[in-house]
């Protein structure tokens, strides 16, 4: 039983099948009518005197009374409209008289109906006699057959004589065998208009350039763990890899078109959907956003889901959220994984974590590896660690590599070194700086410093930060400042405030020593390791914050150094608190300095301890000041021991007297 929806949709099937095969064939015909002025009588008259009621009765008169011409123009219009069996005697008898574009259409009407040698037999006729589109057909014919000799000899002569079809399929039989002659054709067809030649011509251009640019070929560190966003790209990258190659490759430093931009361009502009794909991607990578939009909408609108992933991205970047979803629905709708990789990002952002996890799955079903790895970030979010276990090594499995390195950080969080190593060596192999970098941890935590270091080496190498500090850590320590500076500057200059703070370390013990200061003297511009431990304490790092506040004092900027202080006390800096102490009690804050020397000692500061203890002597507090004399012994160094220890024994005289 067939129901009435499944007998329409077999019937809009069959119009549509019938429609493609007659637009198939007017391609054709219509290029004879550009080469062969006998086969297109309508051009001899024209189109707003007559119209093409007018134009058949008139031919078919003069047909009745042999006019071969207008049998032959008669037999094309009919062929046109889809009348075979009234255009197949006109043909015959024109093909019969000897007209040759008659003879190419009469092998179109054969071939419609299947007689496919047939067809070809009068397509040889036309060709013999110089028609280029029976060459092309004839052409296209051997080919289909496999005859590859025979279909580049007709194609060729259909090509030297400047038809463009003929080129087209000329250059794609010499491109399928890798003839570098297929550019030229390419070219050709391009030149005369043809869409698909012209964008196929613009991916061998681009592809060259692509070619041409890659050329021939600190202690207690944690281990970098899978962020908690999804992986979804971004502008350009969402175009998938081909239009995103062109992005780069196609868009000149200076900003000026390509030869590859301008072909895309022109395809582009006669409806190419790809091509406007392609070109609203290197118009993104150039940074020209609204008119790479104004393509990618143009590509969108005929169907081509990539195009609207990547119109989603520029509007969610432009702050236009809700336009964005409308375009990734759409997108996914028509199996795009990225896009539905977007969408799940989208509502995981919002908290809606089932609808999240329905669109990462649509992702996966659409075959985007990334599907299963967000998948597995949403999970191990929600803590449900058996789930994302299993959904990262499922995109482990399809070789993703951030999945393998998140997959072996769970493991070795459970305790499972073991199993680790083996999936962060397989993410790093693959290209994953994050599993190199934590395999040099890994192998650090095995006291394996010479195999760790390899690691982190080839993570610096690839502009891992906390690798480049770490590489740099070990070159000090082995006594090579050349390479410790070099690879603290990368770390530095990535954002990390340890590495700019050894940076500044190693600048600042090359300076040479300022000697006293002169009062008047004109204050000295901030030295360069200055600015480093200024980034480092902008971060918060504690340790440069009193640095930079120690440096601020040599200054005589007590304001500078009392802020730099105050905030790495506060931070929990016991150095910090101490200084602050001195800064104040110099000033005449001795109630407020004993407070910063208080937070100091009890955090351990020997020196705050012996400055509580020398206060609290000057205040008759004997019995307190020898308490903090204790405290000082205890926590040193050597040299405030031995003070605090004299300070003790004269406070106890002074006590026993």
């Amino acid at each position: 039983m067939v129901f009435m929806g499944d007998r329409a949709t077999l019937l809009e099937t069959g119009r549509f099948v019938q429609r493609h095969a007659r637009n198939a064939a007017d391609e054709i015909i219509e290029a004879v009518g550009a080469v062969d002025a006998a086969v297109d009588t309508t051009a001899e008259t024209d189109p707003d005197s007559e119209n093409e009621t007018e134009v058949e009765a008139r031919h078919r008169r003069a047909a009745e009374h042999g006019d071969l011409d207008s049998m032959s123009a008669l037999g094309a219009l009919l062929l046109r409209r889809g009348d075979l069996d009234g255009a197949e005697p006109y043909l015959r008898g024109a093909t019969a008289e000897g007209d040759r574009a008659a003879a190419n259409n009469l092998g179109v009407l054969l071939h419609q109906r299947g007689y496919a040698e047939e067809a070809a037999g009068w397509w040889r006729v036309a060709a013999v006699a110089g028609s280029a589109p029976a060459a092309h057909a004839l052409g296209r014919h051997h080919r289909e057959r496999g005859d590859e000799p025979a279909a580049e000899y007709w194609l060729r002569q259909a090509a030297e004589q400047g038809h463009a079809l003929g080129a087209y399929a000329l250059a794609d039989l010499l491109e399928h065998r890798s003839d570098v002659g297929a550019e030229r054709w390419l070219r050709a067809a391009a030149e005369q208009g043809h869409r698909e030649a012209a964008y196929r011509l613009a991916l061998a251009l681009e592809r060259r350039a692509t070619e041409t640019t890659r050329g021939p070929h600190e202690t207690g560190t944690r281990l970098r763990a899978p962020g908690t966003g999804a992986v979804v790209p971004t502008g350009a990258a969402a175009t998938g890899a081909g239009a995103a190659a062109a992005g780069r490759a196609a868009a000149e430093p200076g900003g000026e078109p390509t030869e590859a931009e301008q072909w895309f361009r022109q395809a582009a502009a006669r409806g190419h959907r790809r091509a406007a794909l392609h070109l609203g991607a290197i118009l993104e990578h150039r940074g020209e956003l609204k008119e790479a939009g104004r393509w990618y909408l143009s590509s969108a609108k005929e169907g081509e889901a990539k195009a609207a992933c990547a119109l989603g991205f520029l509007l969610r970047d432009a702050g236009d959220e809700e336009s964005a979803a409308v375009w990734w629905l759409r997108a996914a709708q028509d199996g795009d994984g990225n896009a539905a990789n977007a969408l799940g990002a989208l509502h995981a952002a919002r908290g809606e974590q089932q609808t999240a996890e329905r669109w990462y799955r649509a992702a996966m079903d659409a075959g985007d590896v990334n599907g299963a790895y967000n998948l597995g970030l949403l999970c191990a979010a929600q803590d449900r660690i058996p789930q994302a276990e299993q959904w990262y090594r499922r995109a482990a499995y399809a070789g993703h590599r951030e999945a393998a390195n998140a997959l072996a950080v769970l493991l070795l969080q459970a305790g499972d070194a073991n199993g680790a190593e083996p999936w962060f060596s397989k993410a790093a192999e693959a290209g994953s700086v994050d599993a190199a970098f934590n395999l040099g941890i890994l192998h650090a935590g095995r006291d394996d410093d010479r195999t760790a270091l390899v690691w982190y080496e080839r993570a610096a190498a690839a502009g891992h930060t906390e690798a480049a500090l770490q590489v740099g850590i070990a070159a000090l320590r082995d006594g090579d400042e050349r390479t410790a500076e070099r690879h603290l500057r990368c770390a530095a200059g990535g954002g990390s405030a340890e590495a700019a703070f050894r940076l500044a370390s190693v600048l600042d013990a090359r300076r040479p020593d300022p000697g006293p200061a002169v009062l008047g003297a004109s204050r000295e511009e901030k030295t360069e390791c200055e600015e480093w431990y200024e980034r480092a304490a902008q971060q918060g790092h504690r340790r440069a914050q009193v640095r930079v506040g120690m440096l601020a004092a040599g200054r005589g900027d007590l304001a500078e150094a009392d802020r730099w202080y105050r905030e790495a006390a506060e931070a929990g800096s016991r150095n910090g608190a101490f200084n602050l102490g001195l800064l104040l009690a110099r000033e005449g804050s001795e109630r407020e300095a004993a407070l910063w020397w208080t937070r100091a000692a009890r955090a351990g500061h020997g020196r705050a301890a012996l400055r509580l203890a020398l206060l609290a002597a000057r205040r008759g507090e004997l019995t307190e000041g020898r308490r903090w004399c204790a405290r000082a012994v205890e926590l040193g160094p050597a040299e405030v021991a031995e003070r605090a220890a004299r300070l003790s024994e004269a406070l106890h005289q002074e006590l026993t007297a």
